[in-house]
């Protein structure tokens, strides 16, 4: 009589995405790409209490990964200090591309006819001479999923954008791009997901409280 073969868990690689902290202009401008924005002194604050929750965590992460954007790079600061690792600049963890209404008033977009398209039907917009959201996901998407591949097996972070890890915890879920809008990630809350040969988890979304019961089931 042969023994059956033990079964073993799938090998997780856990990614925790953290929104950059808050700007002089978030929720009034669409900064995209634009240079030159940095953190408000309550995005400062934001970032040291997310780098103080990551630094609670059982399982420390081995690697940090930034926006090459000042806000994210300045987020990432001083979860590198917590956590005594380097911050790595990576360009696929950059905010979506606005083309022209890159630094435009959020209320006058509000108003173009364009804007419902953004909100209802994603899928079917491009940012004019910019990139669209099917674009932004699949690069978001694929630069997280290749990090977690780089790292396999521990945890990593990585700090983006609003609509890059929306758009990436939308794939994760199977969730429509066009339904994605409905997915909040607020300033330096901490996304996470965990990718194994099986596929991707995706544990907690938009998280601001204690991240040290996230596993696996």
């Amino acid at each position: 009589m042969t023994k059956a073969k033990k079964s073993s868990a799938p090998q997780m690689t856990v990614v925790h995405l953290v929104r950059h902290g808050v700007t002089p202009s978030t929720g009034k401008v669409l900064p995209g790409r634009a240079k030159g924005l940095h953190l408000a002194d309550a995005g400062i604050a934001q970032a040291e209490k997310a780098a103080q929750r990551l630094g609670e965590l059982p399982t420390p992460p081995v690697a940090i990964y930034a926006s090459p954007l000042e806000r994210t790079r300045e987020t990432a600061k001083p979860l590198g200090k917590t956590l005594g690792l380097p911050v790595t600049i990576d360009r696929g963890l950059l905010e979506c591309d606005f083309g022209d209404w890159t630094g435009e008033q959020l209320s006058d977009l509000m108003k173009l006819p364009e804007w419902q398209t953004v909100q209802k039907a994603p899928s079917l917009f491009r940012f004019p001479n910019g990139e669209s959201f099917l674009e932004m996901q699949s690069r978001a998407f694929s630069t997280v999923a290749n990090l977690a591949q780089r790292h396999k097996g521990h945890s990593i972070v990585a700090v983006s954008h609003a609509d890059p890890i929306k758009a990436v915890v939308a794939m994760a879920a199977g969730t429509p791009i066009d339904q994605f809008q409905r997915i909040v990630i607020s300033p330096c809350s901490i996304t996470t997901l965990a990718f194994s040969d099986q596929g991707v988890l995706v544990l907690s979304v938009n998280a601001t409280a204690n991240l040290t019961e996230l596993v696996p089931s």
